[in-house]
């Protein structure tokens, strides 16, 4: 089919009947198309466009009672189950927080949204999907069999919005690694002042550099390059030690948080997934190009991550120790496996 045909939704329908198993996000690539697209491509046929800010969204989202919360990239999908509660709204983030679901959320790119109804196996699978400018998934919520129905339809109602063929923008490209080895000792300065890790993008940002860029060139005691093998073993002796950790998976528009142990591995083919109760992980693991153990001093003691990324420089996730109240040095079992890590050779890390 040409890309011209493909401009027609019931072009893109037809695809979508003649391959009913294919995920729709390869199935979107497969057609030179964005996801976004192809679920526009359904409204009126079992899609329903909505009202996409999360101000607007997410408060009905949290009477739908248990639900999978869905945020990914293009290497990682981060899926976890329960109740959407405690949002706190804001014009430049807004928030999520209760013990299983742990958003934060960027309004800017919540351009497009759906409610999707699709039948599989004889039941209907409902679901809220969020797209960027360019029709890259940015949250799904996907309802289970305990879900309310009652507050889906009433969602439906209110939050109906107005564009049944939207216009979708071409995509940014991913900004690679990007430092000024002339600022490095600025870089280092700054950073051993910091006393929270949020203000690590500000400093890298004043500094005209980006995450990436930054661990480049800090060196040690701040980054250190590991073995890109260095998540998997990560992700085992985690699992093994069941010791606690913040598991983050995020794009330009959402991330989502795991904290908690991990602990079941499942390895199948180019994934390495987490198939635990209420928290699934899936990770192709050979898109990570580069993991680095990061050190960032806060008023609570240093924090230390270990964080991976594609061959592009985009950040694939994040693991951290899980803090806890009251608990003295919880993210020490997470430290000792940190620590444990194959660096890599100091003429192998890219400048």
């Amino acid at each position: 089919m040409s890309a011209r045909e493909l401009h027609f939704p019931e072009a893109i329908r037809a695809e979508v009947l003649d391959k009913p198993k294919a995920r729709p996000r390869e199935l979107a690539d497969s057609l030179g198309i964005s996801e976004g697209a192809l679920v526009a491509a359904h409204v009126g046929h079992g899609a329903t466009p909505l009202q996409a800010a999360p101000n607007d969204l997410i408060p009905a989202v949290c009477g739908l009672g248990e639900v999978m919360a869905l945020t990914r990239n293009e290497s990682a999908v981060h899926e976890k189950i329960g109740v959407y509660d405690n949002f706190h709204a804001g014009d430049h983030a807004s928030m999520v927080l209760t013990e299983n679901i742990d958003l934060r959320m960027f309004p800017k790119h919540w351009v497009h949204a759906f409610a999707v109804e699709k039948q599989v196996d004889g039941a209907t699978r409902r679901s809220i999907q969020v797209f960027d400018a360019a029709g890259d998934a940015v949250h799904k919520v996907i309802l289970r069999d305990g879900s309310d129905v009652d507050a889906w339809h009433k969602l439906l109602r209110e939050l109906e919005g107005p564009e049944a063929a939207p216009a979708f923008a071409e995509r940014e490209p991913v900004e690679g690694p990007k430092g000024d080895a002339a600022k490095a000792d600025i870089l280092r300065q700054e950073w051993a002042k910091m006393t929270d890790t949020h203000q690590f993008l500000r400093l890298t940002s004043k500094l005209k550099m980006n995450r990436l860029g930054a661990y480049r060139i800090a060196g040690a005691p701040f980054a250190e390059a590991l073995e890109p093998s260095a998540l998997d073993t990560a992700l085992r002796a985690i699992a093994e030690d069941e010791a606690p950790i913040m598991l983050f998976v995020g794009n330009r528009g959402c991330i989502q948080i795991h904290s908690g142990p991990i602990f079941e591995l499942m390895p199948m083919g180019p994934w390495q997934n987490v198939m635990d109760p209420g928290f699934n992980l899936h990770l192709r693991a050979d898109h990570v190009a580069e993991v680095w153990l990061v050190e960032k001093p806060t008023k609570r003691g240093p924090a230390l991550s270990i964080e991976a990324f594609d061959a592009q420089g985009m950040l694939i996730l994040q693991c951290f120790g899980q803090r806890k109240e009251g608990i003295e040095d919880n993210t020490a079992r997470f430290r000792a496996i940190a620590e444990t890590l194959p660096s890599l050779a100091a003429e192998e890390v890219l400048a």
